[in-house]
């Protein structure tokens, strides 16, 4: 493209915006040719100068800057600086301790922290983040947005402040031609060399400097790591209203826009701070904020880069967005903003559910569903997705993505449906909802007005709405404070922790359903558990279920479900199985045994009651009966030994892959623990032994646990570890290691850590996303898993005739026999293949009169490999041009076949790769390949005669029609 001059761009600009302002950066930025112009008249980078009066009038852009420009243009200076341009990271992060990509460092995190080594020194990238934490505020200010990008330059150990504080103003006074007397700066209120390089070099004037606090103005990792003061740069709106009693936190008067941190400190434990020897730059532009300035839009939702959404979304509801009000107006917003999230974020694999990210986009779909509605959008209309208007939607951001990333159109098909599914599964049941809410609220405000109360929602019908009509909590509370009710959220706490204890116990098929069983259970008191201390206890029989009915006896051989007023046994829960053991029903001291019950399961139902499953192995047990209940000692040892070895595994791995690890899942069993843990990488063999060797160091020093029960605020001010997503009570149990680690837990564990006697991880592996899995054995499973490698090595040992220490170094020797031996074979082979080639070379015969020449041969047993030697010894034995085909039958219920052409058969326009294709479905397979080379298989060997029959009649007529 050749780039016009500084004046004939600026007079193009101008005529470019005489057509409708309002419109232009909705739709003339779609024209290729007016976003070239934006920036030809900065395509050389200014030096840097003090602020003057000249400065002032001179850089003031008054002419709007598409959003894509505005991103380009960002990198490029960057890049024109010695930054290496990197592709925006998934929304979905590596880093297991947040939920969604949140900024635009959060790639770098690792080497921000020295948790790996920098690949480049300086970067820049445009990232997609995504934040739900102010979500109520979307649409409502100018500025807040769930999904936005963050342009962003960075520095790792290589420039520092002075570099970024210079170049962040020449890129925004200079090739963004904001005018300087309109920017203000915040730097932290200790940070003289900031001010300094600010005022002095850069020539912003002291009254437009603010020094801020440690809240505004200094980042921090966490609790210790690198750290570092801010500095902002703030777009003035009104500079009219001059310098006295300015607040950088008006939104009306300023925007901040660009961030930059400035980590030169590491803070310790003691809170003192010490400077970095690597310091580091991390910056932050926001890409809606900086195009609200330059295209002079009153919000960022009127930007190019939401705007196209919210014209859409208007025409779908039959509005003009420049005549609405205010409230219809938030709605388009929130609309324009949610769809953009959603759409990336299906686009990145996370799709709508009810537990974490698959939560963020169904309650962001949700709720643009039902404002869409309230505003009586519709969709174009198709079959049974009449009134559905989300996928209509998401083809303008799709269109729009485009410049952000090119996998989301590539991905538009499956986006689109996933919308469409998300919206009708909830639409089947919105309307029903919104008029049973509606009957809530007006009850509530009934209610309230008559007793002269504050109206409120019950957490009962709250749940109501979320259970059965698929209504986020949050849109309940959204509706509800619109009409001024607030919600009791204790309320339905509880009831979703009702609902939770009763799925898991439908879960683990515990048959107390609704009708008979559920009439036992109103008399069934909760089961007091005396499992702490000690393993046998007297119990009376309150209750007997057989295929989850009431019964009032049940004889022997029958299985058997017990309810008890009082047991020892431990019920499943906290990832730990349920107790084995036995039940006696002892009519005498003479009769002892008369009556026996094995239990194999324990399981919790409907609150706190222990639910007994076992078999009658003698005798016959009815309600009321007194019994005596004993847990099986030596299961109970063996899962007290892998609870208590899950904490101290978890322990392990914080103190080596970082505190950030936390547990994801667990199971506690009699013959192994299993442990999953948030973590974004398969572990390495030296960290699996540094774990395994810090557990054993543990088990060897012979700590004694500590477990009290205390207030749960107090548990988590001491530094208990909760479980995420588990909800805990007011009281809470605390096992304690001490020096090693704290949970809140449930669970039965050891006295003392050497009971564990040893420590042993058996696999690793990944489960899910970010999300893996450890298996270890621990105590008497640890002891029996050595003794069966024991014994395999011995069988080694004896097999091979070496010592336990020369069985390595033998198998490689081996494994080295083999390989040699196998090379010979092949090479053996292969010369057999080429002389069993060279005996039917003769057989080929000519097309016509012409010099082109075909081969096509069944090669009996040959192998694919010797098939494929074979086969390009002829071709080469050939004169060009020439075909052969080969087929042979390996083994039982396998084919070979093998197209080689010459490259004069090939420029025929024949193609091995789909000649052969063709061939091999006659023998019930496939293949394909190159146009010259080409191989395939099949299941059907007694095919493999017509087959070649077929290839050889389809080769003449081919080749008899080119050769005429």
């Amino acid at each position: 493209m050749v780039i016009p001059g500084r004046r004939a761009c600026v007079g193009q600009l101008r005529e470019f915006v005489q057509v409708s302002p309002s419109k232009l950066y909705h739709r003339n930025y779609k024209s290729k040719a007016s976003q070239q112009l934006l920036f030809a008249i900065r395509n050389t980078a200014a030096s840097i100068q003090p602020e003057t009066k000249e400065s002032v009038e001179t850089t003031s852009v008054d002419f709007p800057v598409s959003g894509d420009a505005i991103r380009r243009r960002f990198l490029e200076f960057y890049s024109s600086r010695g930054h290496k341009v990197l592709p925006s990271a998934s929304l979905v992060p590596d880093d297991p301790t947040v939920l969604l990509t949140i900024a635009g460092m959060l790639q770098f995190k690792p080497i921000f922290l020295g948790k790996a080594p920098r690949s480049v020194a300086r970067a820049t990238t445009a990232q997609r983040c995504i934040r739900t934490n102010d979500v109520e505020n979307v649409g409502q200010t100018t500025r807040h947005h769930t999904f936005f990008e963050m342009l962003g330059n960075f520095s790792f150990g290589d420039y520092f402040k002075r570099e970024a504080i210079n170049w962040a103003w020449e890129l925004t006074t200079k090739e963004f031609g904001l005018s300087p007397k309109r920017l203000w700066i915040s730097v932290f209120k200790d940070d003289d060399e900031a001010f300094s390089i600010w005022h002095d070099e850069v020539g912003v004037p002291v009254e437009r400097i603010r020094r801020m606090g440690e809240e505004d103005n200094f980042w921090n990792s966490g609790v210790t790591g690198p750290c570092g003061p801010c500095s902002e740069i703030y777009y003035d709106f009104h500079p009219e209203r001059g310098y006295m009693n300015a607040d950088l936190g008006d939104d009306s008067r300023f925007i901040e826009f660009y961030n930059l941190v400035f980590m030169q400190y590491n803070k310790k434990d003691d809170g003192s701070l010490e400077l970095l020897k690597q310091k580091n730059i991390d910056t932050g532009l926001g890409l809606e904020r900086m195009a609200r300035i330059l295209q002079k839009v009153p919000n960022n939702y009127e930007t190019d880069l939401i705007y196209p959404i919210i014209e859409k979304a208007s025409t779908l509801a039959g509005v003009s967005y420049a005549d609405a009000d205010d409230d219809i107006k938030t709605k388009l917003k929130i609309i324009g903003d949610h769809m953009r999230a959603v759409v990336y974020l299906i686009s990145d694999g996370v799709l709508p559910s009810n537990i974490g990210r698959g939560y963020v986009v169904r309650r962001l779909i949700r709720r643009v569903v039902r404002i869409g509605r309230l505003l009586g959008m519709k969709g174009y209309g198709e079959g049974d997705l009449e009134g559905a208007f989300l996928s209509t939607l998401a083809e303008t951001v799709i269109e729009l993505s485009t410049r952000i990333d090119l996998e989301v159109k590539a991905r538009s098909l499956r986006i689109l449906e996933e919308l469409k599914r998300e919206e009708l599964r909830f639409v089947q049941t919105l309307e029903r909802g919104e008029k049973l809410l509606e009957e809530f609220l007006t009850d509530a405000l009934l209610s309230a007005k008559k007793n002269g109360s504050r109206p409120c929602l019950s957490g009962k019908d709250a749940f109501l709405l979320y259970d059965t009509y698929g209504f986020p909590i949050e849109i309940t509370s959204e509706v509800a404070e619109e009409r001024g009710v607030s919600i009791d959220m204790k309320d339905f706490d509880v009831e979703m922790e009702n609902q939770r204890r009763q799925s898991q116990a439908a879960h683990n098929v515990v048959k107390l359903s609704v009708g008979s069983a559920s009439e036992l259970t109103k008399s069934v008191p909760d089961t007091e558990f005396l499992g702490y201390e000690t393993l046998s206890a007297t119990a009376t029989v309150k209750g007997l279920l057989v295929n989850g009915d009431p019964v009032v006896q049940v004889s022997k051989g029958s299985e058997v479900e017990i309810l008890l007023n009082r047991t020892p046994f431990y019920a499943e829960s906290g990832g730990q199985v349920g107790d084995h053991g036995y039940l006696y029903v002892l009519e005498s001291e003479e009769d002892k045994g008369k009556t026996i019950v094995e239990v194999k399961d324990v399981k919790k139902s409907l609150g706190n009651i222990f639910v007994h499953k076992g078999t009658i192995r003698e005798g016959t047990i009815e309600v009321g009966t007194e019994v005596d209940a004993a847990v099986d000692a030596n299961l109970r040892q063996r899962a007290k030994v892998h609870h208590t070895a899950t904490h101290l595994l978890q322990a392990a791995l914080k103190s080596v892959l970082g505190q950030e690890t936390s547990q994801a899942g667990s199971l506690v069993a009699f013959d192994r623990l299993r442990f999953d843990f948030n973590f974004h990488r398969p572990l390495q063999e030296h960290e699996m032994m540094e774990i395994e060797g810090l557990v054993n160091k543990w088990i060897g020093d012979a700590t004694h646990l500590q477990t009290k029960v205390m207030p749960l605020t107090d548990a988590k001010r001491a530094g208990a570890i909760a479980m995420f997503g588990e909800k805990y009570g007011e009281e809470v149990r605390v096992v304690e290691v001490p020096g090693v680690s704290m949970e809140l837990c449930g669970g039965t564990h050891v006295s003392s850590t050497s009971e564990l006697r040893g420590f042993k991880i058996i696999s690793e592996q990944g489960i899910a996303s970010g999300i893996r899995r450890i298996e270890a054995v621990a105590g008497e499973a640890f002891i029996d898993y050595i003794n069966v490698r024991d014994n395999h090595m011995k069988h080694l040992c004896s097999t091979l005739k070496v010592k336990a220490e020369d069985v390595t170094g033998r198998v490689e020797s081996l494994l080295e026999e083999l390989r040699t031996v196998r090379s010979e074979v092949s090479a053996l082979r292969t010369k057999a293949a080429v002389y069993k080639a060279s005996m039917v070379a003769s057989k080929a015969f000519p097309i016509g009169t012409s010099k082109i020449r075909v081969l096509v041969e069944n090669m009996d047993d040959m192998d694919a490999d010797s098939l494929k030697s074979a086969a390009e010894y002829l071709v080469e034995s050939l004169e060009d041009p020439a075909a052969v085909v080969l087929g042979s039958c390996p083994g039982e219920g396998k084919v070979s076949l093998v197209a080689s052409f010459t490259p004069g058969i090939v420029d025929m326009g024949i193609q091995a790769g789909k000649f052969i294709g063709g061939i091999a479905r006659t023998c019930g397979g496939g293949g394909g390949g190159r146009p010259n080379f080409a191989q395939a298989g099949g299941r059907k060997p007694e095919n493999l005669s017509n087959a070649l029959d077929k290839a050889r009649a389809d080769l003449v007529t081919a080749l008899s029609e080119k050769a005429s």
